[in-house]
């Protein structure tokens, strides 16, 4: 055995040793209304039995099975807690004895102490090969990043200053450079501190439609114990007399317990199935939310394409050398840090232009969500700028006469789905440089299954309309918002939720925070910004924006799992009424004979088949509990119908065959 399935079964060993029997202790067992049921009646069989109610044998033996499906139900609530826990050791050890080079200015000669010791807004210097000591964001300088203890994935990632990838947690370790970080959470309410808590079931909350499913069983537990405590003054009118042990089990097999013992395993696993995506969902109730979500919001760049534009032609307008439009493009972007900008000085020099850029004076004039224009002042109040055409014209020295031609050529490019960039020299419109995204692989089918489920796709893009239109059209999606600012997000998902609708959308920058914050899933990128990380009620550890569709799907699991097993929970009782029922009053009422329709061997074999059957489900369905139904696409009528199918029918056929086979087998030595 390799050292994970030791390690595994470890985990698993310790939850039937020490969680298990530890649930046995009224105040544990008594927070699940419907097992407490049982653990009384436990508890009853008991003293009627001594107290001569029935034989000892056959009073002992409902006992133990009794006892038997108290411990499933806490198996199975332990195993789900357990699964979580190897992944907390080894968090906790990412933050054991962390130090922390603290500052009291950017200027100021480093104190160590230790990071238990941090508040907020202290200042941290953390140098290569050192362990981040708190979540905070980098105010200073940038760094490579290795996450894996927190996400996972062994590659390391970029973090910087003053962008929307700032954010850094404790217990990563910085692998090159140095950084200054703002610490932006106390110690015991870091991510490291909350995930720990979540994967420990300490901090699960019960989700809305839990508790609705909660109430409704604890209500049919009372009726049935209200039913079953009149039997006996029932039967002493018509001359039967039913004991005490015999009413126990009628109760047992009367109520829930089969979706009674497995809900707090359900909840659990579906926080445990977020995890192991690496999404920190702040509440059981964010993961579940995700499966009733209407509409979804996705950036295009970095969700729906690869977000890595690349320059991949010039226009040059009518009169204008193409030598002087790639001249210009070049010297727009020599110190353009982004993507974009590198790629149109690297596909100018394929195309032959020679850069010199050390040889040149310049101001590089950084490109700004509010001008939506960059470029670099030169020499003899030259100005060459580069950006988005309806930027471009408004500014006011343009010449008028050649508009006409630029957003015909500005729309050519927009109809492939490029993006055009326009460029000018002084008041001499240039060109257009086009700037191609990729669609990723996929992703069509993926919006696809969305729409079956009855979920509508909204991109979100600054795109222009005839770009984003492209765009959305090879994608798939169902709508569109063009040129969108920040609060053109924030307003389009109060209209959804103004027409009744649940909305998720994702985000990583501060501008993002007001809309994740709004939304009723803010799925933030943990590479982000603080503000955002903490508006969301999900973050995703991978930073990685299509997570958002995958989280939909961990949520939709989540809610036919729990519809799934409650439906079979509730067909089983059917079947175990007409096992039960006649083996208590087929001796003294004889008509009731035909009832048994499973012709069983004796009334005790009966009782004692059926609680054997209601105890060994429990752990039979532990694993589908934990792994969750199959999750495929439909409508939720399609759901509907398969869930009752499979479920429904099937919960009740299967234990009248389980029964009868365990009849056979109990018969032999009653």
């Amino acid at each position: 055995m390799n050292h994970s399935n030791a390690t595994q079964m470890d985990i698993l060993n310790k939850a039937i040793i020490q969680q298990t029997f530890y649930k046995l202790l009224p105040q544990h067992a008594f927070k699940n209304p419907v097992m407490a049921c049982v653990w009384v009646g436990t508890v009853l069989t008991v003293i009627a039995t001594l107290m001569g109610s029935t034989s000892l044998g056959f009073g002992l033996l409902l006992t133990l099975i009794l006892l038997v499906t108290v411990l499933f139900a806490n198996y199975a609530e332990a195993v789900a807690e357990a699964k979580g826990r190897g992944q907390a050791a080894s968090l906790r050890q990412a933050r054991e004895n962390l130090t922390a080079n603290r500052i009291a200015d950017l200027n100021a000669t480093p104190h160590v102490i230790s990071a238990n010791l941090l508040k907020k807004d202290d200042l941290v210097v953390v140098k290569a090969g050192e362990i981040v000591p708190a979540d905070g964001e980098i105010i200073r300088g940038f760094a490579t990043i290795n996450e894996s203890a927190v996400t996972g994935e062994s590659a390391p990632v970029l973090r910087e200053a003053d962008t929307d990838r700032s954010g850094v947690i404790g217990g990563t370790k910085v692998l090159s450079d140095q950084i200054i970080i703002r610490v932006s959470n106390e110690a015991g309410h870091s991510f490291l501190d909350r995930m720990i808590a979540l994967v420990e079931g300490a901090n699960r909350q019960k989700t809305p439609n839990e508790i609705a499913l909660s109430i409704l069983l604890n209500i049919m537990t009372i009726t049935f114990v209200v039913v079953v405590a009149t039997l006996p003054f029932i039967g002493s009118m018509v001359g039967i007399k039913i004991s005490l042990v015999l009413l126990i089990a009628l109760l047992v097999c009367l109520i829930p317990t089969t979706i009674g013992g497995l809900l707090p395993a359900i909840g659990i696993a579906g926080m445990n199935r977020a995890l192991k995506a690496n999404v920190l969902a702040k509440s059981g109730k964010a993961v579940e939310v995700a499966g009733d979500i209407d509409v979804l919001l996705l950036d295009k760049t970095g969700t729906i394409t690869y977000g890595d534009r690349q320059a991949t032609a010039f226009y040059p307008l009518k009169g204008v050398a193409i030598q002087n439009l790639r001249q210009a493009a070049v010297l727009s972007s020599l110190a353009d840090p982004t993507p974009e900008g590198k790629s149109i000085v690297k596909l100018a020099q394929e195309q032959g232009e020679q850069v010199h850029s050390s040889e040149i004076e310049m101001q590089f004039i950084p490109f700004s969500a509010q001008t939506r224009i960059s470029g670099v002042d030169l020499a003899e109040n030259r100005q060459i700028r580069k950006g988005s055409y309806d930027a471009i014209i408004q500014l006011p020295y343009q010449n008028q006469t050649i508009q006409a031609e630029l957003k015909q050529v500005v729309e050519t490019v927009a109809r492939k789905g490029a993006t055009p960039l326009v460029v000018i020299d002084r008041e001499m419109i240039l060109g257009v440089i086009e700037l191609s995204d990729v669609i990723k692989p996929g992703i069509k089918e993926r919006f696809a299954l969305l729409r079956e489920m009855g979920i509508k796709t909204i991109m979100v893009t600054g795109d222009n309309p005839l770009t984003a239109a492209a765009i959305a059209a090879e994608a798939g999606v169902d709508d569109y918002i063009a040129e969108a600012k920040p609060e053109d997000k924030l307003n389009c998902i109060r209209k959804e939720q103004a027409a009744g609708k649940l909305v998720a959308m994702v985000g990583d920058g501060t501008n993002d925070a007001p809309a994740l914050a709004q939304a009723d899933i803010g799925l933030a990128m943990n590479s982000g910004t603080q503000a955002a990380k903490e508006a969301g009620n999900m973050v995703d550890l991978d930073s990685d924006p299509t997570k958002l569709l995958d989280v939909v799907e961990i949520g939709k699991q989540q809610l036919i799992t729990r519809g799934a097993l409650t439906t079979f929970s509730l067909a089983n009782d059917v079947s175990k009424y007409f096992v039960i029922l006649p083996a208590l009053f087929a001796v003294a009422i004889p008509q009731l004979e035909v009832l048994n329709i499973l012709q069983l061997s004796s009334p005790s074999s009966a009782v004692i088949s059926a609680l054997i059957f209601n105890a060994l489900i429990i752990p039979m369905l532990i694993p589908l509990a934990l792994k969750g139904v199959q999750f495929k696409p439909a409508s939720a009528l399609q759901l509907l119908r398969r869930n009752m199918l499979i479920y429904g029918v099937g919960g009740v056929v299967f234990p009248f065959i389980a029964i009868k086979l365990i009849d056979l087998v109990v018969s032999l030595w009653i």
